[in-house]
């Protein structure tokens, strides 16, 4: 039965790997190999000089030009992933902070009508984002907000908030008030009491909340593309702006920078998957 289990286990990983591997081959190609007609997939220090044979010649360049502007782009790929990386830390850190505070209030106090409240926040995420794309675009024409870093921060914050809401008042309401009442009894404020003691006792719901609403907004493409034509532009608008490129799209760049367009979020969830794991399962075991 183990190596049933090792061996299921095993095969979907290698299934979800696949993917990247792909991806991983890609980057190390010249780009007449990833358009080649017979699939290339063994990489050598030469290439045979046969179209229809599997081995390809290995180079870096890709990774190389990951610094250079191509044709139809404002700045190269790294200039595009600082933009990605400060717009996703910042509405990250903005999302999981406000709507920590914001549960705090509806898990910790009389709100009136706050089941009529927690569903209008959580109604906000049935609507598709690119429905209101129109009066968006608006308003931040008439802000001077397209095209900024400020823009996409308060907008990925403003549709992350009521995520971050929901998933911060399962979180709290686990955490037992006696808490918080000893710490007032000890001379604490209200304030320090949720700094000193909540946030602690929190910080596995945040880090899995800080999760989706990192990946959310690394992701995003609709409000870059529609927002940010010209300006901070964020890496999966990037890649799309490549398509009209006079010199066919550059599928080793495009493979390179995808691969380390993923890194972060990979790295990111691996150091918080203590965290992200016992998150998951907060509050299914009662003491």
């Amino acid at each position: 039965m183990k190596l049933v289990r090792w061996f299921v286990l095993l095969a979907y990983l290698a299934l979800a790997a696949a993917p990247l591997a792909w991806m991983a081959l890609s980057s190390l190609k010249r780009r007449d190999d990833t358009i080649a007609p017979h699939a290339k997939f063994l990489p050598a220090s030469s290439a045979v000089d046969d179209s229809a044979s599997p081995w390809f010649e290995a180079t870096l360049a890709a990774y190389r030009d990951l610094g250079a502007v191509h044709a139809g782009a404002q700045e190269s790929f790294l200039g595009h992933l600082g933009s990605s990386v400060v717009i996703g830390l910042l509405s990250t850190v903005a999302s999981v902070a406000l709507g920590t505070c914001c549960a705090y209030g509806f898990s910790r106090f009389r709100v009136p009508g706050a089941k009529d409240w927690l569903f209008f926040v959580l109604s906000t995420r049935f609507l598709p984002p690119l429905a209101v794309v129109v009066p968006v675009l608006i308003m931040y024409r008439a802000l001077d907000l397209q095209g900024t870093h400020l823009g996409l921060i308060v907008l990925y914050t403003v549709f992350n908030l009521s995520l971050a809401v929901w998933l911060m008042k399962g979180f709290l309401d686990e955490i037992p008030r006696a808490f918080e009442e000893a710490a007032l009894v000890d001379g604490y404020s209200r304030g320090q009491a949720f700094l000193r003691v909540v946030l602690p006792e929190a910080r596995t719901g945040m880090a899995v909340t800080a999760v989706f609403c990192l990946i959310s907004a690394w992701n995003e493409y609709g409000f870059a593309m529609t927002l940010n034509s010209s300006g901070a532009v964020t890496v999966p608008a990037y890649f799309a702006g490549l398509q009209g490129n006079i010199e066919g799209m550059p599928w080793p760049q495009i493979a390179a920078g995808a691969l380390v367009f993923v890194a972060p979020i990979t790295v990111f969830t691996v150091l918080v998957r203590k965290s992200l794991l016992r998150g998951m399962t907060f509050g299914t075991i009662k003491q």
